[in-house]
């Protein structure tokens, strides 16, 4: 009796696995689709960063999550940027300390305005040079974002899953696992 009984939920349970592996599915997705969303309303590639290091300390501690939007004014002095050096992948969060006008010729001969920035960690001794690899200034292409708002300690998980990479395939594992035994 219960072997019949086995054996005619046997369909129904890969059908609710499946439901529930799209529903991950789904739930990625819309994440993705709120990254992407907020991209588009901010106007940057990364609406949200975590600090990674204390060299912005005491205005930004290590895992405080940035908020980040980017606007066509021109930065000033004091403004905590996000910015990328190239041939690097973890982008700089740092303070403007100085800003130089400079005229951009595009490839269709028409030019724009642009600047050039010099930065510092607010917890560093010296400035940025030595992190932009040859050239004394970044250019203000190089800017991610200008940072808004932020939440205190709110990203510090991205920073524990990066140190300690068995983590995140133990967090993986465990929400994969949690798709196959959970009821609803």
């Amino acid at each position: 009796m219960f072997a019949s009984q086995a054996q005619a939920l046997k369909p129904h349970m890969w059908r609710r696995q499946m439901a529930q592996f799209v529903q991950v599915l789904h739930v990625i997705a819309m994440a993705l689709a709120v990254w992407k969303g907020l991209s588009l309303v901010t106007n940057t590639e990364s609406p949200v960063v975590v600090v990674l290091s204390g060299s912005m300390e005491p205005a930004f501690h290590r895992g405080d999550l940035l908020f980040l939007t980017m606007t066509s004014k021109p930065i000033e002095p004091g403004e905590i940027t996000v910015y990328r050096v190239p041939d690097t992948e973890i982008p700089i969060v740092h303070r403007v300390i100085e800003a130089r006008d400079k005229y951009v010729l595009t490839a269709d001969h028409s030019g724009r305005r642009g600047q050039l920035l010099l930065t510092k960690g607010d917890n560093n001794q010296d400035d940025d040079i030595m992190l932009y690899r040859g050239p004394r200034w970044i250019s203000s292409e190089q800017i991610v974002g200008r940072v808004q708002g932020f939440l205190p300690y709110a990203g510090y998980i991205t920073i524990l899953l990066n140190d300690y990479p068995a983590l995140k395939y133990v967090v993986l594992s465990l929400l994969g696992l949690s798709l196959f035994f959970e009821r609803e």
